[in-house]
């Protein structure tokens, strides 16, 4: 006679639970989706409406070195932007002090501490400079993705898994934290509930580098319309030196020159 196979009890109650409670489960995944979806395109409603905002920022990039050390880059600066052609921001580290200005028309790099500046001519609104500076010249403008007047459509581009994780508190804000995934990265958003559904934290990882290497931007002092702070987006360059875009490149580039000789990846 074969003996009989032993079986675990608690195994077996698990199975049985599992059978019962997986179409609750995969029901409760559709409906996260959906709802994670709802709030992500009211941020980006919400942010499209706005014609005047400000926000300070803080932001931490990380790199991964030929030697699989994992180095972080801390930053800090301001965005202010009136659609739809119209955007000044800043960018303060340990190594780079950089001014962008945009007119509508000329985008200004102005290097502060080194009084270095170039100008570039791209004519059009911010979300065609977005482009431009990204794909001509090379610069990422802060939370690009969230300055555009449509976020939900870049943001969600060849989405393939979307997770609603409940409430997360951002600097004393209590948000809706919302996980998303494609075939290059992972990105999580913290949305401030309420009636202004803005960005608190973006953080993007990647999944094509060793060690999955982060960039996050945590957005704080949050303003639109009336309550933005009167800004010029005109340049006088006073006793600015003007130099070409590759010497601002040179100048002020995404990672301090230290951090080369690991060869960051």
């Amino acid at each position: 006679m074969k003996s009989r196979q032993h079986r675990n009890p608690a195994a077996v109650v698990l199975a049985v639970l599992g059978c019962l409670f997986l179409p609750a489960f995969a029901g409760t995944a559709a409906a996260d989706e959906t709802d994670a979806k709802a709030l992500l395109k009211a941020m980006s409603d919400y942010l499209g409406a706005q014609q005047r905002i400000y926000f300070d920022y803080s932001a931490d990039l990380e790199v991964v070195t030929t030697d699989d050390q994992k180095l972080g880059v801390a930053s800090s600066g301001s965005v202010t932007l009136e659609r739809p052609d119209k955007l000044r921001a800043t960018r303060k580290g340990g190594f780079s002090d950089l001014e962008m200005i945009f007119d509508g028309t000329t985008t200004t790099l102005y290097g502060r501490g080194a009084k270095l500046y170039t100008q570039v001519q791209t004519p059009g609104t911010i979300d065609q400079l977005v482009d431009t500076l990204r794909d001509k010249y090379g610069f990422a403008l802060p939370a690009a993705d969230l300055l555009l007047s449509n976020p939900y459509d870049e943001l969600m581009a060849n989405v393939t898994d979307i997770k609603d994780l409940g409430s997360g508190v951002i600097d004393d804000v209590e948000c809706d934290h919302l996980a998303f995934r494609n075939k290059d990265v992972d990105w999580q958003i913290w949305i401030a509930q309420g009636r202004a559904p803005y960005p608190c934290r973006y953080e993007i990882t990647s999944k094509t580098v060793s060690q999955a290497p982060q960039y996050t931007i945590d957005v704080r002092n949050w303003k639109t319309e009336g309550e933005v702070p009167f800004t010029r987006f005109e340049f006088k360059p006073g006793d600015a030196t003007a130099v070409d875009v590759e010497t601002i490149r040179a100048k002020f580039p995404d990672l301090p020159s230290n951090f080369s000789k690991g060869e960051a990846k």
